[in-house]
Parts: structure tokens; C-alpha cells; sequence
């Protein structure tokens, strides 16, 4: 497969010296067709990709560090990173579980430019609906109040009377006008909301930046680790921080999860929402567990202005403000992934060569949310046949004869021709925590990388027991 070593030592070389070759990105941007076998170690980003190349995680490590600027991460940053931010978390008593933290509530000391994703799905929780209309209502939001234990779905006029309650309560409890207050709650759907133990709690809420960890720790349900990043851009002075919650019903398309995102970076809410827009586009929205899509997915982003000057579209503010909230929606999505309910591995799938973003898009969907893919990586079973038979049925366009496809760094198929593997090496490949698909499908330049997880038993007993 061409000369790895060569290129093993080029892409070490770039990476020892990117943290002071600054305009490299730049430049490495154009370099495409690498050797002799074709490959590429950066090109355009709709190009053919460095996850091409025989040693995949090398590959993904040059393309993550040039293709994605990489902003400055806070250690032990959280939520509350961000100027201006308090938060604080209770045990309310809505989780079956005794002493858990169940409600939280994140606040910025003045009100902010807001923006919100919600689930596609048509049936949408009672939170959804009031968080909505109250984005709809006013553009300075400055909290957000979250439940988990009880999703507050599919419970009538109560239930939207029940999310409305909650910003009324949150609103009093911080001396701010109800409609400057969003709602998200999680857990079981067909449940009322315990609105009698929401005033309680809120009364012993206490709130400060250093809180931030344990709203992470209070949206958790059947997530095994809290999820939560914060970076920061010491050129432009801003600082965004975020957590999420996820581990089931998970897909494209906004799928079971909530984030939360914060940042003082000063940005109107109508430019905020088109670039929060995009970015779920490359994260949130290309991550699946086990293909089902729910009815409270949320992703809410509030920025302060605490820090910074005002952002303008095209600055080089604004694109490093896009490159963070990018970074923080990345690795919170596949924190969500890697954490999905039974899993044991991540899937990294990068699907190249289609015709079209939208084609891409449904390739890589269709891939990850497949059972028999999943549980094929989870029996380090390498049959590939259910990758290439899964971007057939997705309805994009697909031409097996000009598609390559490999697991790890063993190709296993060459234009539509499967090829002689060596199959204990190929199934090492999937025994791996993180495992790499890479299917070129040779029909345009259109690319995307998405993220999902293995299926295992531990999955369906999970949910077999959920709410007995």
C-alpha cells in the first residue's frame, strides 16, 4: 500500500513541530495525493482524507490537528469556565435513586444571546415546547433549568403547564422574568413531573462557578460518566465551556441527549443560532447508539459577552469562536458515543467520496445506527459485507464498483473488489477500544465523520429493565 513509513515520519515530524508552526494548517491544507498510493494527509475538506493511509490513527491524529483548529483546554474545566457563569445541582428526589442530584440550574450574571437545537422528532416533550416558545419570545435568556428522572413527555396539558411551572419557579428563585428562562428535562416518557419537589429544591440550590461539575453530575441517567469539556482562545479572550448527558436513544438528527453550552464571547443570538446550526451538523448530529430518536433532545448554547468585544461573521474572532464551539460539540459527542448504554467500544466511521454532504450524511447514518454493524465490532467479527450492504440501503447514491472500504488500516475492499486479508489482523482491528471505518465510496468529494458504538448484551438488558 505505498510507502507508510515515509509517510509515518512526515506527519510525526509536522505534528512535533505544529505547536510553534502556526501557519502550517494553512498550507497543509493544499497538500493532497501523497506517494505513489494515492492517499491523503490533508486536501480540501471535501476531499479523500488522511484516514486513507495505512496507519489510521496516526492519520487521524494529523487530520484532527490541522483540519480542526485545536483551541486551548481548561484542565478540569466545566460549564461554569466561562465568565460570568454560576451554577449549582440538588437532590430534589425525582431519581429513583436516594441522594442523587436530579435538578440543576446553570445562570449568567446578565442576560445573553441565546440559540437552541431541538429533537426532529414530531412528538416533542412539554420542556422542548416552552424552551421554544420562550426563544421564540425574547433574544436575552439567561438561564436554564434541567430535571433528569422524568422526561415530562407525553403528559398532556399538565405536562406543558409543568415545564411552564418550572421556569416560573427558576425565574422567582433567581429574580429574573420567567420567559428568560429555559427548561430541559430527561428520563422516563408517560411520567408526570413531581412539580411539588421543583420549588423545594430550588430553595436549597445554591449557586456559584465552582458547581459547575455537579450540573454535569445531576443531568445523568443511565450515563456512566458525567461528560464535560471547557476551552479557551487566549488571542481573542473568550472562553466556551459545555456537558451533556447521553447513553441511549441516540441518533442523528438530535437524538437522546441534552447539552449545554456556555461562552462569554459577545455574538447576537441570530449569528450564534446559524453557526450553532453548523456545528451540531458536524457533531451532534453524526453520532448514534442505538438509532432511536427522542423526544427532549436539546442542545442550548448562552453567550454573556463577558469577555470579549463583539464578534462580526468573517472576523478572525468569529472563526476562532466557530473553531471552539466546534471542538467542545466534538468531544462532547463522542464522549456521548463512547458512553453509549452497553458499549465497550467507539466507532469512528469516515465516510469520503460522495456525491453530495447529503449523501455522505445518510451513508454514515445508515452505517452506524445498523445492528449487524454493531454487533459485528462488538464480536470482532471483520464482516464487512455489512458495512458496504448498509450504504447501499441508505439512499444515497452508491456504485459498488468504485467504492474502497477499510476496517482499520486493512483494506478490504478495492473498487468493489474484495481483496485477499490476512482475517485475525483485520479482526485485532475491531478488538481495539476505538475502531476506524474508512469507506470512499469514489463518486464525488463530499466527506463525514461521525462517531457511534458497539452493541452489546449488557445493551438490551439495560433496556429491557429501564423503568421496572
Amino acid at each position: 500500500m505505498g510507502r507508510p513509513l515515509k509517510i509515518d515520519k512526515l506527519v510525526e515530524y509536522i505534528i512535533s513541530i505544529s505547536t510553534w508552526l502556526v501557519p502550517a494548517r494553512l498550507y497543509l491544507l493544499g497538500l493532497t495525493d501523497i506517494f505513489s498510493n494515492g492517499a491523503v494527509i490533508g486536501g480540501d475538506l471535501n476531499g479523500r482524507v488522511a484516514c486513507s493511509l495505512p496507519h489510521h490513527k496516526r492519520c487521524a491524529i494529523f487530520y484532527h490537528h490541522f483540519m480542526i483548529s485545536k483551541p486551548e483546554i481548561i484542565p478540569h474545566g466545566s460549564i461554569t469556565s466561562a465568565a460570568g457563569f454560576s451554577a449549582g445541582a440538588v437532590a430534589a428526589g425525582i431519581k429513583k435513586a436516594a441522594g442523587a442530584l436530579d435538578l440543576a440550574v446553570i445562570v449568567s450574571g446578565k442576560p445573553c444571546s441565546a440559540a437552541a437545537v431541538f429533537t426532529q422528532n414530531r412528538f416533542k416533550a412539554a420542556p422542548v415546547l416552552v424552551s421554544q416558545m420562550h426563544l421564540a419570545d425574547t433574544d436575552k435568556i439567561q438561564a436554564i433549568i434541567v430535571n433528569a428522572g422524568c422526561a415530562n413527555a407525553g403528559t398532556g396539558k399538565t405536562g406543558l403547564e409543568n415545564a411552564r411551572a418550572m421556569t416560573e419557579l427558576a425565574g422567582s428563585r433567581l429574580g429574573i422574568e420567567s420567559k428568560s428562562v429555559l427548561v430541559a428535562s430527561t428520563g422516563v416518557i408517560g411520567v408526570r413531573l413531581p412539580l411539588g419537589k421543583i420549588g423545594p429544591g430550588l430553595n436549597h440550590l445554591k449557586l456559584d462557578a465552582a458547581y459547575g461539575h455537579d450540573f454535569a453530575r445531576a443531568i445523568m441517567t443511565t450515563d456512566t460518566v458525567p461528560k464535560e469539556i471547557a476551552v479557551r482562545s487566549l488571542e481573542h479572550g473568550f472562553t466556551v465551556g459545555g456537558c451533556a448527558k447521553g447513553a441511549g436513544m441516540i441518533h442523528p438528527d438530535m437524538a437522546t441527549l441534552l447539552a449545554f453550552i456556555t461562552t462569554d464571547a459577545r455574538i447576537d443570538s441570530a449569528l450564534l443560532a446559524r453557526l450553532l446550526k453548523r456545528v451540531v451538523n458536524k457533531s451532534f448530529n453524526v453520532i448514534s447508539v442505538d438509532g432511536d430518536t427522542s423526544t427532549n433532545d436539546s442542545v442550548f448554547v448562552l453567550a454573556n459577552g463577558a469577555a470579549t468585544q463583539q464578534i462580526i461573521e468573517g472576523t478572525a474572532s468569529f472563526r476562532a469562536l466557530a473553531e471552539a464551539l466546534e471542538y467542545v460539540c466534538i468531544h462532547l459527542a463522542k464522549s456521548v458515543a463512547r458512553d453509549g448504554e452497553g458499549a465497550t467500544k467507539l466507532i469512528e466511521l469516515t465516510v469520503t467520496g460522495a456525491a453530495t454532504p447529503s449523501d455522505a450524511r445518510k451513508v454514515a447514518r445508515t452505517i452506524l445506527s445498523s445492528p449487524l454493524v454493531k454487533t459485528a465490532v462488538h464480536g470482532a467479527d471483520p464482516n464487512w459485507g455489512r458495512i458496504v450492504a448498509a450504504a447501499g440501503r441508505s439512499g444515497a447514491k452508491f456504485d459498488l464498483d468504485k467504492a474502497d472500504l477499510w476496517i482499520g488500516d486493512v483494506e478490504v475492499l478495492k473498487q468493489g473488489t474484495p481483496l485477499e486479508i490476512d482475517k485475525i489482523r483485520a479482526s485485532d482491528q475491531f478488538k481495539e477500544k476505538e475502531v476506524f471505518i474508512h469507506l470512499d465510496l469514489g463518486l464525488g468529494k463530499s466527506r463525514i465523520t461521525g462517531w457511534g458504538c458497539d452493541m452489546s448484551a449488557e445493551y438490551v438488558h439495560i433496556n429491557a429493565d429501564y423503568t421496572t
